[in-house]
């Protein structure tokens, strides 16, 4: 079969299309012949080694597709069945060996890319806005990258969360991609302070949280943007790491909270897993949560893909078509 392999760590160069061999499918798993993979900020970090993974490797941690065979131990999947799956790695090919546990039915109705675009987005935006900072009728929430893949969907859930939003884009095309979402206030980054501007229409106050994916260039600033006992919810770093920290700078700027969340710690049983999947296909089948796929690329081009996202060309969710 083909896939997209990374044989050294670097650039999105050594991303390479290849011959592979077919995975083979263990007792408690299923081989998956995959329509879409979905591309994400995570998969930068696996090609450059931030995240390490043993070379070589086929990168991606999640995809949709149909079930070729199932293993011995499998039961609740069956050959033929559409599914979804997110934090599994090597999707980025035409077929994956994929724990079962980790497999999502799709409805009868619901697009392959809808789906691979509502796992590891859609759940990272579900435990953001639910778990890392619950968020309620009054609590106003800073969203950084509100047209991003998760930023849309984040944006989305906090306001059926009755909480008020303020995004940060780049652009004002991004800018009215967030005020579409739902967004109370857009504030673009690259001609305004955000921390000023928060600090302006929250009348000195700060926000209860900061879901920040972007870390180093943002990181202080969105610490000073919290009002007392705030949550900064660092789930990324798009811009790069942050250095050392003291904690003690928690305390000086009001007993702030810091977390570094992920998707594998909020969804840890297979009960926590469906729980949030069955949400977020019940809201999408209900018109209450829209699904923006800002660009498609062949399986082939993956290396053109990275590009554009580490170039922040993109906006919405980026996939690779793997058949």
């Amino acid at each position: 079969m083909k896939a997209i392999r990374v044989n050294e760590n670097g650039g999105p160069e050594v991303l390479r299309y290849e011959e592979t061999p077919e995975p083979q499918t263990g007792p408690a798993q299923a081989l998956v012949e995959l329509e879409v993979a979905g591309i994400n900020y995570i998969d930068t970090y696996h090609r450059y080694g931030l995240y390490p993974v043993p070379v070589p490797f086929t990168p991606g941690v999640e995809g949709a597709g149909t079930v070729l065979e199932v293993g011995s131990q499998v039961e609740g999947v069956r050959p033929g069945d559409r599914v979804s799956y997110a934090m599994t790695l090597g999707s980025y090919a035409q077929r994956a060996a994929v724990d079962a546990s980790k497999l999502v039915l799709l409805p009868d109705e619901m697009d392959a890319s809808v789906a691979a675009t509502l796992m590891v987005q859609g759940l990272t935006a579900h435990y953001l806005a639910h778990g890392s900072y619950p968020l309620g009728e009054g609590d106003t929430a800073l969203v950084h990258a509100a047209a991003g893949g998760v930023g849309l969907l984040l944006v989305q859930i906090a306001k059926r969360l009755g909480a008020s939003v303020i995004g940060t884009v780049s652009t004002e095309a991004k800018a009215e991609l967030a005020r579409e979402a739902g967004a109370d206030h857009v504030i673009l980054y690259t001609e305004q302070d955000f921390q000023v501007e928060v600090e302006r229409l929250t009348g000195g106050t700060g926000v209860n949280v900061v879901y920040d994916s972007v870390a180093k260039t943002t990181f202080e600033r969105s610490l000073n943007c919290l009002r007392p006992r705030g949550y900064l919810v660092l789930f990324g770093q798009s811009s790069g790491p942050i250095g050392p920290f003291d904690p003690q700078i928690l305390n000086q700027k009001g007993s702030l909270f810091l977390t570094r969340p992920s998707l594998n710690h909020y969804a840890l049983t297979r009960e926590e897993l469906m729980g949030r999947a069955d949400d977020l296909f019940r809201w999408y089948a209900e018109g209450g949560l829209k699904v923006r796929i800002g660009s498609t690329y062949p399986l082939a081009e993956a290396e053109a893909a990275h590009r554009a996202l580490e170039g922040r060309k993109t906006t919405g969710k980026v996939l690779l078509l793997t058949s």
